[in-house]
């Protein structure tokens, strides 16, 4: 899997760095596609590349340019219409599936576009009464660049042709083979976001919480793993499946993973380099919630409580100790170090917990249009933990909450089993 390495996504205190190597990441990630690759959407869930380029420079040029800057002019007084997502705050816009209709404007256009309010938005920059908002839009461009790169890769799968993004093969990582469990105690935890950078509203606010003793797998699930399921039956076993999920793939008629070849092809993936060998021992992806829970079923495990993975993650982002008082990562009356697990939770696959995405007690939506960026998504969706190869570095954490409706698999989404202990 390619990573988007550390020095792809400056990591310096400066915001004024952490701005202008966000907005140029998210156009080299763009640089090889063609002005038709980058228009075309292959589903409602996905949009198109040039949509994420105009809409991430949407929210600069709204949300601080428009609000902050007296003699700021709209870079096109039309465009708000078309690159507007879903804040109903800031009016009508084109309907999410419309989205690959748009011919015009140009990827030529939209990267002027980008041009421009990059410029403008330098005498913002260095203003500390922005900087909150400022972190939000940095953070909002690395989730689109993500959803960039996942969007893209759905688009190019439609291809018969199985055409690459990249003329390299995806680097893999070295797998782990280990079979070893991380036990956790229990007790009563802190959980959400505790420290003093930047954070989402729906990791907060922080509460504690009940953990029965549990232990969580110290490595993902492996294609190696999930192609012993499907030999097993596993897509062919009621029993093993909640009633949703079956119903689903049986309607969709799924029998493996998003992106997994058939035929000639039935030991291959697709990737953003086409078509390549699939390596077994590398962590299975693009799965669906509903197969992970049929999977952890057919493994005698579960999937992790949101708040039993961040426990055992606490010290994974190398920002606190997984034992901290001061920051309030430890666990009531008890005594340090407390387990923080194997390396990998953070990096190759977002992992599915079984956790419903809901508010945290005494959550709070912020004012304004901002408001909408999480909370009123909290309905129907499940909470995934870590980060994938296509996250940008530094932008997860152990208290990140992101969340997908249950069908949903584009992403690059995995498994880390759970038991009780």
């Amino acid at each position: 899997m390619t990573l988007l390495s550390d020095h792809a996504a400056p990591r310096s205190t400066q915001i004024v760095d952490r701005f202008h190597g966000v907005r140029s990441l998210t156009e080299a990630l763009a640089a090889p596609l063609s002005d038709a690759d980058a228009t075309i959407q292959s589903m409602e869930d996905a949009s198109p590349a040039k949509w994420h380029l105009a809409h991430t420079t949407w929210f600069w040029e709204t949300f601080l340019l428009r609000e902050n800057v007296p003699d700021y002019v709209l870079f096109d007084e039309r465009w708000p219409f078309l690159h507007n997502s879903y804040y109903e705050t800031e009016g009508e816009r084109i309907a999410r599936f419309s989205r690959g209709l748009l011919s015009r404007p140009s990827l030529e256009e939209v990267l002027a576009y980008r041009a421009h309010v990059t410029a403008a938005m330098q005498v913002l920059l260095d203003d500390p009464a922005h900087r909150t908002l400022i972190e939000t839009g940095i953070a909002h461009e690395q989730q689109h660049q993500e959803l960039l790169l996942t969007d893209i890769k759905h688009a190019l799968f439609q291809n018969p042709l199985g055409p690459a993004m990249w003329s390299e093969p995806e680097l893999e990582q070295a797998p782990s083979r280990s079979e070893d469990w991380t036990h956790h105690p229990g007790g009563i935890a802190r959980v959400g976001h505790q420290a003093d950078g930047f954070a989402f509203d729906n990791e907060g606010p922080a509460h504690r919480v009940l953990l029965e003793p549990f232990a969580l797998h110290d490595r993902l699930v492996s294609n190696r793993e999930w192609a012993d399921f499907i030999s097993d039956g596993g897509y062919e076993k009621a029993t093993l499946w909640l009633s949703d999920g079956w119903a689903f793939v049986q309607k969709e008629g799924i029998r493996a993973p998003l992106y997994w070849g058939q035929g000639d092809r039935e030991d291959q993936h697709f990737t953003h380099a086409g078509w390549q060998p699939r390596d077994p021992d590398a962590p299975v992806t693009h799965v669906s919630y509903f197969e992970a829970d049929a999977f952890a079923t057919w493994a005698g495990a579960r999937l992790p409580t949101e708040f039993e993975w961040e426990a055992i993650a606490r010290g994974q982002e190398g920002e606190a100790a997984a034992h901290d008082p001061e920051g309030g990562n430890q666990l009531d009356n008890a005594a340090p170090p407390m387990p923080s697990g194997a390396g990998g939770l953070f990096g190759d696959c977002w992992q599915f917990t079984r956790s419903a995405y809901l508010p945290y007690p005494r959550f709070e939506a912020p004012p304004g249009a901002v408001g909408e960026y999480n909370g009123k998504f909290m309905s129907g969706q499940v909470v995934l933990k870590g980060a994938s190869c296509a996250t940008a570095r530094g932008h997860s954490r152990a208290s990140y909450r992101n969340f997908f409706y249950p069908h949903q698999r584009w992403q690059f989404t995995g498994v880390r089993l759970a038991k009780d202990s």
